[in-house]
């Protein structure tokens, strides 16, 4: 089996996603006063097909709602899995509407 990571690389303003050591994808993000804007992600071709991309943007935004900030999906990737899927703790500023959705239940 595959020893996989996700680590947040704040030189590079990304989550990035390795497989045995190797770089297999990214999602890349800008910091904002109180916010994280998740703006790319992707995984590279020779890596598709394992649920990288899956596994990168839950432990990439489970983090994030740790930390406290807000989340903005502007990445399509990371919106739709937003959509689908529920990360606890998580403040969802959703991009084009006025007041923030909570992406938690209490």
């Amino acid at each position: 089996m595959s020893d996989t990571a996700v680590t947040r690389n704040d030189d590079t303003s990304r989550y990035e996603i390795t497989v045995d050591g190797t770089l297999a994808g990214f999602a890349e993000f800008e910091l904002r006063p109180g916010a994280i804007r998740f703006t790319h992600t992707e995984v590279d071709p020779a890596f598709q097909g394992r649920g990288l991309a899956g596994i990168l943007a839950k432990d990439a935004l489970t983090d994030a709602a740790a930390s406290g900030d807000a989340i903005v999906p502007l990445c399509p990737y990371i919106a739709k899995y937003l959509e689908t899927h529920e990360i606890p703790g998580a403040e969802i500023r959703w991009p084009g509407r006025r007041s923030p959705v909570s992406g938690a239940s209490e």
